[in-house]
């Protein structure tokens, strides 16, 4: 059975932007895969979709119990807009609610924004992992900025060597090996509205700056969530995975659902190279479940 450390459900769905889920059709997705229980993530920020309330989860949660897992999300705007919000108060008290972790952190600014800065620390004090999206582009779109070869993320995992940050989008997973050109980290919004863009193939000749980013920081993880990962390591049937084998404890099964048919591509992968002998049985433990139950101290 699976864990999913990224799902998303709304109480009313709106049938615009993205038709997300209500927890009953998470539930049966989760049935129809094999997934034992799973995370869900508000959305606060409103750069693309409606905001909800932490309260939303906290009751699918409640009602579920056994199947949902909170976490709680706060705009680092919140209270007083400014780089000193006293942030703890507010994820303090949805820590003694049941919620487990931060995110998904989703707002158009910089990673080094002094207001998303000052989030992290709050986070880091209250022992909460943290979950964010990122982009290569401030407006337009959503998700923290970074430049190529994740220099904010770097400095944000120095100045807080406790706080777990989960690696999750396309601008994180992109960087398992190194880019041809800055456009291939992330796609973009075309005229019509649909994402157009150039994402990484092929064999990696070169390894990027993500796993290094791995190797030097013991409080980054990684989220396997959404298509972009499964596309990473399925890119080179060799590296991939290796890949699994030496991030094994820091790597986390994922589904991102955002729409009650979306694809479970990483259940695929992981039962096949599990089955093809590609990884160990070790390895399939700890990525689909056993890491989400240390983290989260499940128990």
């Amino acid at each position: 059975m699976f864990i999913d450390i990224h799902a998303h459900a709304y109480r009313r769905p709106v049938p615009f932007v993205v038709q997300f889920p209500t927890a009953e059709e998470v539930l049966q997705r989760y049935d129809e895969a094999g997934i034992e229980k799973g995370v869900l993530l508000p959305i606060v920020s409103p750069e693309i979709y409606f905001p909800q309330a932490n309260e939303d989860i906290l009751d699918m949660a409640a009602q579920y119990p056994d199947r949902f897992i909170p976490f709680c999300n706060v705009d680092p705007r919140a209270l007083t807009n400014s780089a000193d919000a006293p942030l703890d108060t507010v994820l303090r008290y949805y820590r003694d609610q049941g919620c487990k972790g931060l995110g998904e952190v989703m707002l158009n600014v910089p990673v080094m924004h002094p207001l998303v800065q000052n989030l992290f620390k709050h986070a880091q004090t209250v022992g909460f992992p943290v979950t964010f999206d990122g982009s290569d582009q401030v407006s337009g779109d959503f998700g923290l900025y970074d430049d190529p070869g994740l220099p904010q993320l770097e400095h944000t995992l120095q100045k807080f060597p406790e706080l777990v940050i989960l690696g999750h989008g396309p601008l994180f997973w992109s960087e398992i090996g190194r880019l041809e050109t800055p456009g291939e980290r992330a796609s973009v919004f075309g005229p019509d509205g649909k994402q157009v863009g150039c994402r990484p193939q092929g064999p990696i000749q070169e390894e990027g700056v993500m796993p290094k980013l791995l190797r030097r920081y013991s409080n980054l993880y990684g989220d396997l969530s959404d298509g972009n990962p499964c596309l990473a390591l399925s890119r080179d049937l060799d590296y991939g995975p290796r890949f699994l084998e030496e991030f094994q404890d820091r790597l986390l099964f994922g589904t991102d659902i955002c729409h009650a048919d979306m694809p479970f591509p990483m259940v695929d992968l992981l039962r096949d190279w599990l089955d093809a002998g590609k990884i160990s049985e070790q390895v399939f433990a700890k990525v689909s479940r056993n890491n989400a139950v240390k983290l989260l101290q499940l128990g």
